[in-house]
Order: C-alpha cells, then structure tokens, then sequence
C-alpha cells in the first residue's frame, strides 16, 4: 500500500458502540487519531487502548479526537470501554469496508496459517481531513508517544 500522507483522508460513515452513525466529516475543524485495531479483548489491542485512554487529556488539550476501529460488533466494543473505561468511541467496521479504503485489510500470517485481518495502523488526520502522518505495522510499546510528539 502507498502512503496516503498529503493526502484526502478517505470518508467514512460507521456505528459506534452506541450503535449512533460517526462519520469523519463530523469532526472538521479538529484533528483526528484514527487507529485501526485487530480485536477487542486481545493484550496487544488492550494495551494499545489503554495507552490511548491513558494519555487521552493530552490528546484533547491539543484539539485531537481519537477514534478506533476493528471488525468487533458494537457490543464486543460496548464491553471493552467498560471494562477498561476508554473515553472514546470504537467504531464498527464489520464489513472491513473502511479498513480497505485505508489500506489496512491485509494478509497475515500467524502459527503457520493465513488470514485476512486489521494490520495496526494509526493515521493523523488533520483540521482539514488530510493525511499528515501514517504508522503502519504498529508495534504498541512507545507508539502513543510517537503519536503525541507529532502532535506538538
């Protein structure tokens, strides 16, 4: 997949754990964390979220929003974000239509099979729903902060 750095975000229309309609275009005029995750409940994914959520005043101070993204239902997210008490939505991406747009819908391979899933990806869309940066392959220790310091 090539960068989408530079360029228009794709838009996208998904179901939160609420089961309420989010689209990007609704948060025009701040930035947006947009982190794509393989499944709820899962230690990496766990931690991720929780560094998320963690640091999430920070994200806020500087006008960001941040929004996940897995193939999980709304009430596998509804669980996650009460057990961990995440801040912040998790989107619905059932039909992996929006990880495809983003280019995360790949081929993994894992004890020796092959499948198609969410590579951990996180993209910071600005102000105007341009790319500015991509992190593709995450690996979760120290990625927050990666993630923050972009930011400032």
């Amino acid at each position: 997949m090539e960068s989408l750095v530079n360029m228009e975000a794709p838009e996208f229309t998904l179901l939160n754990e609420k089961e309420e309609q989010v689209a990007l275009k609704d948060f025009q005029g701040k930035k947006v964390v947009l982190y794509f995750y393989p499944k709820d409940m899962t230690p990496g994914c766990t931690t991720e979220a929780c560094d998320f959520r963690d640091r999430h005043e920070e994200f806020s101070d500087l006008n960001t929003v941040i929004l996940g993204v897995s193939g999980d239902g709304a009430s596998k997210h509804t669980k996650f974000i009460e057990k961990y008490g995440l801040p912040f939505s998790l989107l619905v991406d059932e039909d992996h239509e929006v990880a495809e747009k983003y280019g995360v819908w790949v081929l993994k391979k894992m004890y020796g099979r092959e499948f198609m899933g969410i590579e951990r990806s996180t993209f910071l869309i600005n102000e105007e729903g341009i790319i500015e940066k991509e992190w593709r392959k995450v690996k979760v220790k120290n990625h927050i902060e990666e993630v923050l310091s972009s930011l400032q």
